[in-house]
């Protein structure tokens, strides 16, 4: 039910995924009512690999994180969750508000065993035609060394699972490469990453800046909530811009009309390779289930593509190689998590999302 376009995005893209996949069940959870009107438009009410659960209510984009946790205990998201939590899917997707669906991933299913915090890993596109994981993207905008650190060992057991890299590189995201560069909490990150780097625990890199994202420098920048939101937000500015520019510029006179024409070959390879639809999908990492976040805007083939990233790594079972990792190699620490009290009451003190 969620993102800007709700069913009318959701609904194809489940139908599309399944046709592709032959493997997949998908559990369609909101209003019934608006979930099969628009599998009956599609022709697909009767698909057996498809199955609607109702819930009565919706988490908006709006929501403040009270309302979506305490007042809407039927909403979509929560219902999702739930199946989730109750070993009933293996994974969850959704469109909607982001810091709803990460308080309430987090308060249901609590994180693993050694997690302080979750952190949103999304992959970015750049030169190399391959991703460059880049975490955490505005679940956390203040962050301690040990909380960078965690994501760097849990963006490297996701990494190694869903790129078949067993040793992917992990960047730092800094205002230069030296290592006197930096603020503190920074510099103290770049020590523990060193020292795990020297322990054969971790491919550590160093510092990366900003160009690196896109040069595809290393597998995994780790950088705090804050950062990495306004890197996401400005890259998108960015790319929209491009497009923007480059249409008007075609456009502008018949000459260049007839340049777009001869180049149609080369544009529509630059619009396939750099189209962020394919990048899709973000995962909720260090929480104890798979879930999965699509761009509220994304058309149909955007969140098809969420879908997809959500079911490989329900079957490489990430969930269980992260959880491996942690266990193995994450320094002891106390946990933190959203609670409550006996009377219903929640604490939402630790968690601050961009």
């Amino acid at each position: 039910m969620g993102g800007d376009h709700g069913p009318s995005v959701t609904v194809p893209a489940a139908i599309s995924f399944v046709k592709r996949e032959p493997d997949a069940e998908l559990v369609l959870v909101g209003l019934e009512e608006s979930i099969r009107a628009e599998l009956k438009k599609h022709k697909a009410n009767n698909h057996p690999r498809l199955s609607v659960l109702h819930a009565s209510e919706v988490v908006t984009m709006g929501d403040p994180l009270e309302v979506a946790l305490r007042r809407k205990k039927d909403s979509s998201m929560r219902v999702a969750i739930n199946l989730l939590k109750d070993g009933r899917v293996q994974a969850c997707v959704s469109a909607g508000n982001t810091g709803a669906l990460m308080a309430i991933s987090r308060y249901i299913l609590k994180t693993l065993p050694g997690v302080d915090r979750p952190a949103i890993c999304f992959p970015m596109p750049n030169q190399k035609d391959s991703p460059t994981y880049m975490l955490d993207l505005g679940a956390n905008v203040d962050c301690e060394p040990h909380h960078l650190h965690q994501f760097a060992l849990m963006g490297s057991a996701l990494v190694s699972a869903m790129e078949g890299k067993p040793r992917p590189t992990v960047g730092l995201l800094n205002v230069g490469e030296e290592d006197i560069k930096g603020n503190d909490i920074v510099k103290l990150t770049a020590k523990l990453l060193r020292a795990d780097h020297e322990k054969g625990i971790l491919n550590y890199y160093g510092n990366v800046e900003g160009d690196d994202i896109y040069k595809g420098t290393t597998d995994i920048v780790v950088c705090d909530g804050f950062v990495g939101n306004v890197v996401l937000k400005a890259s998108e500015g960015l790319g929209r811009f491009f497009k923007t520019v480059l249409t008007a510029e075609f456009k502008s006179n018949p000459l260049n009309m007839l340049g777009a024409l001869l180049a149609q070959g080369a544009l529509r390879a630059i619009s396939k390779r750099m189209n962020p639809s394919r990048y899709n999908g973000a995962s909720f990492l260090g929480l104890r289930g798979l879930v999965f976040k699509s761009h509220g805007g994304a058309d149909a083939y955007g969140y098809e593509w969420a879908i997809r990233r959500a079911f490989d790594a329900a079957k490489l079972d990430v969930l269980a190689r992260i959880s491996t990792t942690i266990a193995a190699l994450m320094p002891e620490s106390e946990a933190t998590s959203i609670s409550a009290d006996s009377n219903g009451a929640i604490d939402l003190s630790e968690h601050r999302t961009a």
